[in-house]
């Protein structure tokens, strides 16, 4: 930012020093206005603000300051694409260089919002394109983006670095080939959890090969398709300042071992399908067990500089003591695609003593989880996933594992736990033993489970959490709740921004708690619940300071949703059906309800399906 305000040119400057100093006089002593000397020494200060909230919070000073501060902002975050006009944002930010913006709601990942709702790309694409000659990164999460908006990017951005696509959509492999034949300056590009349609394009071919690549990070492994391997594996061998690279599970174990050779240099690496190809198994089994298993571990070796590893699809187990070399660096491990036991897990993780990060499957058992706090001193974030999601599954962890969890990693800061039972002693002591948390998610799958041991709500354990842990930002609430724990939440709570409710509640003055509670609540998610009316009503005073507010499945009135968009007429209403089915109502109450903040109305691409109050 710095270079950037050493290259501004009289014309950008406006009616500043500059242009002022050219109607003196050779010689004359010129004095700038005095505001004109802040605004000039703000601007210098302001390069070294990062934090959204701060640079927020100093736009709201005074005018001057308002001015300073869009003209010294390089990056904008959109945390929802409705919420403000692409031509607004440009308008009041000209020099920006990274753009972020996040489109559908969260429960889209669980099926509750219609493909067809909306957050497309494309006007936000086509704005910047004319505003935004420079732009370098451009970071979407649950948008809609098509291939013509690729080619809008590859097109539009001389200088373009950076494209990172999380949980998007309605784009496909022809358009990620003109996003890497075209951007020849492409240092990151990171496709994460995308639904990317195979149009039979050979995209890895695509890359320059008259050249050097400037490529640092290449993530794919949610493509759904085969890659060209030898273009892989010369674009590896071309990339000298590759550190990340994620592969899909096309990419078999003995293709990988060829990659990592290649490139020794790698940081962060996401294995593919860590299992060899079919055609080759019965190959390998008449070859020396031994033989085999030091190729790959001397691979591995090789890469000493490896801190995160993910992948793993489709494991054989047989080859997961492979990455021991690398596991005493480790800081990040991901298992969470992969199906293995606690004997399986226990001769790796047993030598990951530097690890932060660690996602793994349920198959580990409260055995595995018992090894990772025995060994795992320093772990920051832990996400267990369930192989089986489904009510009445045997789920083989349970309060015993997140016990032993939370007296092994004392440093835990973010915990997301899927299980069936749990008990209120478990959550108390975590919430004893990790007082640094920051996350807590506990997802218990059978609805309205109370302690499986005294057979009580969940409601002093939550409480526990809330009161004890005072730095949590995100909380995720399951079990069997009443209104008890509602009220805990809403009086110890004052630092959630992020509050997700689901199966659990007793009656509207639960959710009253929270809204008249939770002071700083910016999004609000609410599934299956009781909660209807005049507890929606209770947070009329709040909802022009959240981002958003949804509620599916519970007891709230279409009259109810008007009241509240009558009331708060810069408050956009969406009334609609999961299913996109037209009419918005479930019986006598509406199926889903989603409110947000928006500085310009209502937007103009709702499908026929959702209404607009």
């Amino acid at each position: 930012m710095t270079d950037d305000r050493s290259e501004m040119s009289e014309d950008d400057a406006g009616d500043g020093t500059a242009a002022r100093s050219r109607n003196s006089a050779a010689g004359d002593y010129f004095i700038p206005y005095p505001d004109q000397v802040l605004e000039n020494v703000l601007e210098n200060v302001l390069v070294f603000l990062k934090s959204r909230r701060d640079r927020n919070a100093v736009s709201l000073v005074c005018k001057s300051w308002y001015r300073a501060e869009a003209y010294t902002r390089s990056d904008v975050f959109i945390g929802n694409c409705y919420a403000v006009a692409p031509r607004r944002v440009t308008q009041r930010f000209r020099r920006v260089r990274s753009v972020t913006i996040k489109g559908r709601p969260r429960f889209a990942d669980f099926g509750l919002v219609p493909r067809d709702w909306g957050a497309h790309f494309s006007p936000w694409v086509s704005t910047m394109a004319i505003a935004y000659r420079s732009l370098e990164k451009i970071h979407l999460k649950r948008m809609s983006v098509t291939d013509d908006d690729l080619a809008v990017i590859a097109h539009s951005f001389p200088t373009f670095k950076e494209l990172i696509l999380v949980c998007c959509e309605g784009f496909g492999t022809s358009g990620l080939a003109v996003v890497v034949s075209d951007c020849r300056r492409l240092r990151v590009l990171e496709l994460i959890e995308d639904d990317v349609s195979d149009d039979e394009v050979d995209w890895i071919s695509c890359f320059p090969v008259d050249i050097p690549t400037n490529l640092e990070s290449l993530t794919f492994d949610c493509v759904e398709s085969p890659i060209n391997f030898d273009s892989l594996e010369k674009l590896v061998a071309r990339s000298p300042f590759l550190k990340k690279l994620r592969l899909n599970r096309y990419i078999s174990i003995a293709q990988l071992y060829r990659l990592i050779i290649r490139a020794p240099q790698l940081t962060h690496l996401g294995t593919g399908s860590f299992s060899p190809p079919e055609q080759q198994q019965q190959q390998q089994q008449q070859q020396n067990d031994n033989n085999r298993d030091s190729d790959f571990v001397s691979a591995f070796a090789a890469c000493r500089g490896i801190v995160c590893l993910s992948g793993f699809r489709e494991i054989s187990p047989e080859y997961l003591p492979a990455i021991v070399p690398v596991c005493a660096n480790l800081t990040s491990l991901n298992l969470s695609y992969a199906n293995i036991d606690a004997e399986q897990l226990k001769p790796v993780i047993r030598h990951c003593h530097k690890l932060q990060v660690f996602w793994v499957l349920d198959s580990i058992c409260d055995e595995g989880l018992q090894a990772v706090g025995a060994t795992c001193k320093d772990l920051r974030e832990l996400r267990v996933f369930p192989i089986d999601a489904t009510e009445n599954a045997e789920v083989p962890v349970s309060d015993v594992g997140l016990l032993a969890i939370s007296l092994g990693c004392r440093k835990l800061r973010s915990i997301l736990y899927f299980c069936q039972q749990m008990t209120n002693a478990a959550v108390i002591a975590m919430s004893k033993n990790c007082p640094d948390l920051v996350v807590f998610r506990l997802c218990i799958i059978d609805r309205y489970r109370p302690d499986h041991v005294t057979g009580e709500p969940m409601d002093e354990g939550f409480g526990a959490i809330v009161k004890n842990c005072k730095k949590l930002t995100r909380l995720a609430v399951s079990g069997l709740l009443t209104d008890r724990a509602f009220s805990y939440i809403g009086q110890y709570g004052k630092l959630v921004r992020t509050l997700s409710v689901a199966f659990n509640g007793e009656s509207d003055i639960g959710l009253k708690y929270i809204l008249e509670g939770c002071t700083n609540l910016q999004k609000l998610e609410i599934r299956d619940s009781p909660f209807g009316d005049s507890a929606l009503w209770s947070g009329l005073h709040h909802f022009y300071n959240m981002r958003f507010v949804w509620m599916s499945s519970c007891r709230v009135t279409r009259q109810g949703c008007t009241n509240v968009a009558r009331q708060l007429p810069r408050l956009v209403v969406e009334v609609f059906r999961g299913d996109g089915v037209e009419g918005g109502e479930r019986g006598d109450f509406v199926d889903t309800l989603y409110m947000y903040r928006s500085l310009d109305g209502p937007r103009a691409d709702a499908p026929h399906y959702v209404n607009i109050l």
